[in-house]
């Protein structure tokens, strides 16, 4: 006997069931990568595997929904007229010493066009900050869209293998070394 049968709640019960996939998501990615388990995710939100293929019909469908947060976040601080590119960038890696999965689809946004939309977002965010950094000579007249990404992304990978404890620092650090390759 497998126990009592959990009461169906119909279908007032989508958007909450959605919104416990995506914090869970949000969990499990940070702990497990992006390559861990959906039945680990529809687990940990209290739902069958059926309702999260319902909401989210693949793993990338998952992914945007859980991190459409994080790039509404860097567009709103990006919108902000006394934003500087430090503030920027100092949100992204407190996004990846969150959870490194986010800047790693943006870093590397894999062949599939729905993520690259995310990444055209975020070079957007940096795209404004970079001009007035270039402007006010804040960083090297040569330093690119591209290069802030590139940085970005070597933050995330070192930060990633870091114990959770040990990341913020790490960071500190990594972003104190690229800032002296790109000031003028």
């Amino acid at each position: 006997m497998t126990g009592p049968r959990k009461a169906n709640r119909g279908p007032n019960a989508a958007q909450a069931n959605r919104r416990a996939l995506v914090a869970a998501a949000l969990e499990v990615f940070a702990e497990g990568g992006i390559d861990a388990p959906l039945s680990a995710v529809a687990k940990r939100a209290g739902v069958g595997q059926g309702s999260l293929y319902r909401h989210f019909p693949d793993r990338i469908s998952l992914a945007l929904a859980a991190f459409e947060d994080n790039v509404t976040e860097l567009e709103v601080i990006a919108a902000d007229p006394t934003c500087v590119l430090d503030d920027l960038l100092k949100a992204i890696t407190d996004q990846a010493v969150n959870s490194v999965v986010f800047i790693d689809i943006v870093t590397t946004a894999a062949a599939d066009p729905r993520l690259e939309v995310v990444v055209e977002r975020v070079k957007a965010t940096l795209t404004g900050t970079l001009r007035e950094a270039h402007r006010t000579g804040a960083v090297r007249e040569s330093v690119t869209v591209d290069d802030v990404m590139l940085a970005v992304g070597m933050v995330a990978a070192l930060v990633g293998k870091m114990p959770p404890a040990d990341r913020a620092l790490t960071a500190e650090r990594a972003w104190a070394v690229l800032r002296r390759a790109i000031l003028p």
